[in-house]
């Protein structure tokens, strides 16, 4: 036996220790302490009472079925593409600010005021064209010559895209943070079961969904949606049956568009501003709840959206404030990117995702 096979054979028991085993096993140990005392000591200084919760989870809920609207948008291009669409943020913003003028023009002519509804109709279906086409534009441009290319080549040209249109849209639209005209029908508060909830969270937490459904619909009943599942089990396969792969795809980004620009007239609802970077925070937001919920699953987009939403709203306070943390809220953006850093490192595939090779 030479020198360096005994080398090789007394370092053997030790390379047989689970170090990376160990280290995940510590981390969360560290973790749940950390939760479990932050909790326990933010109910014991009694600082939040049973209404403070019940706001904060009606918050989270809006803001989550926000964050599962854009979300859903990621998921079905992976889901179809297997590629992350990072402009996909931007496709929200587009739509948006683009409302924002329209909503102002209403407003200044007394209309957003005296006809509520037809005039939040037309803030919709403005929203929902602008992003919709967009998106589709997104697809046709930088995506579709890239097709056949190594991964990592749609996801650097994603990221150009994404900066390409939050500075075109500044250069259209100024720098400047706008307040988005209110609508004087949506603002106070409505009874529900002996709960008062804000108008606005309770418009957002439905409207929301009812998207979902539609999409559900959509997805599930129509050759549109039959095709869309086609294409993303294989191309392939999928070209040889006779689908249009290309039309697909573009049905695809146009209904992810559409759902981000949905998704914006409810966020001005919540957060009542707008600015050309107001995609790229949310964008992110909804990416962790499409890696949370589990990439490529649009159920698991939602439930992402909701559960991120929720955990964002109440985790600052319930674990920093027994902790003298000042201004916990403040800590939102740590406890988004914290879960996400977290899922990843302990549940890959997400709650409702697929651990699959091909799909990673």
């Amino acid at each position: 036996m030479t020198a360096k096979t005994e080398t090789r054979t007394r370092r053997l028991p030790f390379e047989r220790i689970p170090v990376r085993r160990i280290i995940l096993v510590a981390l969360s140990l560290a973790i749940i302490y950390g939760v479990v005392a932050g909790s326990a000591a933010t109910l014991q200084t009694g600082t939040f009472s049973g209404a403070d919760w019940r706001t904060l989870v009606v918050n989270g809920l809006a803001r989550g079925s926000v964050y599962a609207l854009i979300a859903i948008g990621y998921t079905l291009v992976y889901g179809v593409l297997f590629m992350i669409n990072f402009a996909h943020g931007e496709v929200f913003m587009s739509g948006t600010y683009t409302s924002f003028f329209v909503a102002t023009a209403l407003a200044e002519s007394g209309y957003l005021n005296e006809h509520p509804l037809i005039s939040i109709g037309i803030l919709f279906v403005v929203s929902m064209v602008v992003s919709t086409v967009v998106a589709i534009i997104l697809e046709r441009l930088a995506y579709r010559p890239l097709r056949g290319a190594p991964r990592l080549v749609p996801l650097i040209t994603a990221i150009g895209a994404s900066l390409f249109l939050q500075y075109t849209f500044r250069g259209l639209y100024g720098a400047n943070v706008r307040a988005y005209p209110e609508i004087a029908a949506i603002q106070g508060t409505w009874e529900i079961f002996g709960f008062d909830f804000l108008k606005k969270q309770v418009i957002v937490i439905v409207a929301a969904m009812i998207f979902w459904l539609i999409l559900y619909l959509v997805v599930a009943k129509t050759k549109t949606g039959r095709a869309m599942r086609a294409v993303g089990e294989d191309r392939e396969v999928a070209a040889l049956m006779g689908i249009d792969v290309d039309r697909t795809i573009v049905a695809t980004f146009a209904i992810g568009g559409a759902l981000a620009g949905a998704a914006g007239i409810l966020f001005v609802f919540v957060f009542n501003q707008v600015i050309f970077i107001m995609g790229f925070l949310p964008g992110l937001k909804a990416f962790t709840a499409a890696v949370l919920g589990g990439i490529g699953s649009i159920s698991g987009a939602a439930l992402g959206g909701l559960v991120l939403g929720v955990l964002e709203a109440i985790g600052p306070n319930l674990f920093l404030t027994g902790a003298n943390v000042p201004s916990p809220n403040q800590l939102q953006p740590v406890v988004a990117f914290g879960i996400l850093v977290l899922v990843l490192i302990f549940l890959p595939g997400g709650f409702l995702g697929s651990d699959e090779e091909e799909r990673a």
